[in-house]
């Protein structure tokens, strides 16, 4: 009886350390908003720097620094060359122009600031968004949308990267 009471016993630590493992989350955050005063649509997003890294290996087949002491202006070029080439954004079915602002570093996430401007009768607006998809089949990407006070919040996978909201 005592050695089963041990062997159970046992069991149960092992089972209950093996579900405390590490696991990485695949996931990134983008925020979207849309600032009448300015008739400008603020996107704000929120990745990995390591993600990031390894997914500019993995296309462009060059070792980036994003969010280290070692980073370059290339790095942020081959960034920002990503990012639109991966985003893309329509306003009452035309395609708009998505321009890179900045970035910054917080922790190992690096935050990217883009727009779209010029932009005042929204009828509807669509998104495509494929970041780092290629990299993982488990991402997700989480995007916050307020636009004339209607919040989304949709969810992009490897498959399902596009979305359309009709104001």
């Amino acid at each position: 009886m005592k050695k089963i009471f041990i062997s159970s016993l046992l069991f149960l630590i092992i089972v209950g350390f093996s579900s405390f493992s590490i696991h990485k989350f695949y996931v990134s955050i983008y925020q979207i908003n849309y600032v009448s005063e300015k008739k400008m649509v603020q996107i704000t997003s929120r990745i990995f720097a390591d993600d990031l890294n390894a997914v500019l290996n993995k296309k462009y087949k060059v070792k980036t620094h994003l969010g280290e002491t070692l980073e370059s202006e290339q790095d942020i070029i081959l960034m920002k060359k990503y990012l639109l080439e991966n985003m893309s954004i329509k306003i009452n079915s035309k395609a708009q122009e998505l321009n890179y602002l900045s970035s910054e570093k917080e922790g190992n996430i690096i935050i990217c600031y883009l727009k779209v401007k010029n932009t005042s009768k929204i009828k509807t607006f669509e998104i495509r968004n494929t970041c780092l998809l290629e990299l993982n089949d488990e991402q997700q990407n989480i995007m916050q949308i307020n636009i004339f006070n209607k919040k989304e919040n949709i969810l992009f996978t490897i498959n399902n990267v596009k979305a359309l909201l009709k104001l």
